[in-house]
């Protein structure tokens, strides 16, 4: 594995999933890209992203922003862009049944189709594809038990898979090739989930985009992980993973939310990103948080 300095890029996370109250785990948990005041504040955290001594950031254009604008917030500080992360619900955890073929099921996509738009605008030719995560009552895989593969489903996952499939597709048909994504609390968290994913939808289609720090969250062995799918690594997030604290929650699973951890990126090869994340998280203003 060969890395480069100029293809390792932040994801901003830090700055953007806070606490309500930083010195209580338990409150409720923020994400500021949701929040339409958050945009004046961007300029400012990818500042302090260049500030802190990286050269690229990963690609998050708010709903509130134009690809032009967000364009030039970017090129004012400076950094490059990496590729962007893009997530798909699964309709049942939302309540809903698509028709086959129906203008809702294309419609559900939409979102995809937006990401292909932001990567092929900045020049983008890979993304990172997770499902989304579902905190609906009673969702014990976010809500009680994260890492441990609860309430698994085998027809729930080939469901999963299969939006997952049909989301790479929109992308490939826009030229962007997607690399699955493993994130614990979705219901692609397990070692037995992620490769029930890419042995069911072709490599030709999906390519391997592991979160280091999750797969070892979930007690998965990375190195093994990466060496068995060398051949379809796209690209990876890394994190500053405690692993006694992942392992503690293992032993004694609790919600998503009550466990933090960091991420960063940068690059296999000349083709390929590695994006990390930092576990302490900051306020737009820069100081601390949790």
């Amino acid at each position: 594995m060969k890395l480069r300095a100029d293809r390792v890029a932040l994801n901003p996370i830090q700055w953007v999933n806070l606490k309500a109250d930083p010195s209580d785990p338990d409150s409720e948990d923020l994400w500021l890209f949701a929040d339409p005041a958050f945009r004046a504040d961007y300029p400012g955290v990818l500042s302090q992203v260049r500030d802190a001594g990286f050269a690229a950031v990963m690609m998050e254009v708010l709903d509130t922003q134009t690809l032009q604008s967000y364009e030039r917030m970017v090129e004012d500080t400076g950094l490059v862009l990496a590729p962007g992360y893009a997530s798909i619900a699964l309709p049942e955890d939302h309540g809903t049944l698509l028709a086959p073929g129906s203008a809702e099921e294309v419609r559900w996509y939409d979102g995809i189709r937006r990401k292909a738009e932001e990567s092929n605008y900045f020049g983008l030719d890979t993304v990172f594809l997770a499902p989304a995560m579902s905190w609906a009552p009673g969702t014990r895989r976010t809500l009680e038990r994260t890492a441990v593969g609860a309430d698994f489903d085998a027809a729930r996952l080939d469901r999963v898979i299969d939006v997952l499939g049909t989301a790479a597709e929109v992308l490939a048909a826009e030229g962007v090739r997607a690399g699955l994504h493993n994130h614990v609390g979705t219901w692609i968290e397990t070692e037995d989930e992620i490769e029930r994913a890419l042995a069911a939808i072709p490599a030709s289609l999906l390519g391997a985009s592991f979160d280091i720090g999750h797969l070892a969250w979930a007690g998965i062995d990375p190195v093994r992980m990466l060496e068995r799918h060398a051949d379809r690594l796209v690209d990876i997030h890394v994190k500053d993973l405690d692993l006694t604290v992942a392992a503690a929650s293992r032993a004694e699973p609790a919600p998503t939310a009550r466990s933090s951890t960091a991420v960063s990126s940068a690059s296999r090869d000349s083709a390929t990103w590695i994006s990390t994340r930092c576990s302490r998280r900051f306020r737009t203003d820069g100081t601390a948080g949790s």
